[in-house]
């Protein structure tokens, strides 16, 4: 946890003298897409409000802002958690992904198209596994997905988007081997770049199409067994 305040910290200054809690909220919703705060993290009034430098009333709305986006859950007497995900959450969030991201891909207009950001983020992932560290593998995969989105030039997607894309991050963390969920699409991120930069966006759709079907399929199977595991292990105590 100490980690993690001091990262929240540093963002103290993203606040400046008008912070709200909307600005808390974004700050705390980024760290949860960029993986700071796993599944089950009890969110600390005290710690997190001192880290930030903002009152207790502009946390606990930021904290109400983000259980309504389903990042957090409130429990009573114990306090405010990280939401932890079910198979029907993982399920919906992939629909919605499916819903959203091939639809921009479909809609945009005539090539050439703004792909410096989908550049930077296929970069980002081929550095980090380079160093084997595939939890930023992870997180330069849903950079890669939010540029997508962002060549719709919506900023109402882009909203919805990003509460998606923190939740999509909430579900990598209980995949146990997060180099076998990750590796393959950085070849299929590049591909679906390529694409793109062929001005191929039906070919991009198709490539997309198949990518989030599989990435489903692999989560799905991971909470599947890791729920059964939690079953079985409550059976026996």
């Amino acid at each position: 946890m100490a980690e993690q305040l001091a990262g929240l910290a540093d963002d103290r200054a993203l606040l400046g003298r008008t912070s709200t809690a909307e600005r808390v909220s974004d700050i705390l919703r980024s760290r949860i897409a960029e993986g700071f705060f796993p599944p089950g993290t009890r969110l600390s009034e005290d710690s997190i409000g001192g880290a930030l430098g903002v009152s207790r009333n502009t946390l606990r709305e930021a904290f109400r802002l983000l259980t309504h986006e389903r990042l957090l859950v409130h429990e009573l007497n114990r306090g405010v958690f990280v939401r932890v995900l079910t198979v029907e959450d993982v399920e919906d969030i992939y629909r919605t992904r499916g819903l959203v991201e091939c639809a921009v891909v479909r809609g945009l207009g005539e090539p050439p198209y703004a792909l410096d950001g989908l550049r930077a983020a296929v970069t980002e992932g081929q550095v980090a596994s380079l160093e084997n560290d595939w939890k930023v593998v992870g997180t330069a995969n849903i950079h890669f997905h939010r540029e997508l989105v962002a060549l719709a030039g919506s900023a109402r997607t882009d909203e919805l988007m990003r509460s998606v894309f923190a939740e999509l991050r909430l579900a990598f963390h209980l995949v146990d081997d997060p180099r076998r969920l990750h590796e393959p699409y950085l070849t299929r991120n590049r591909q679906i770049l390529q694409a793109l930069e062929a001005g191929d966006r039906i070919g991009a759709e198709r490539l997309l199409e198949g990518y989030l079907r599989d990435s489903l399929a692999r989560v799905v199977e991971v909470y599947r067994r890791r729920v059964g595991e939690a079953a079985a292990g409550g059976d026996g105590a």
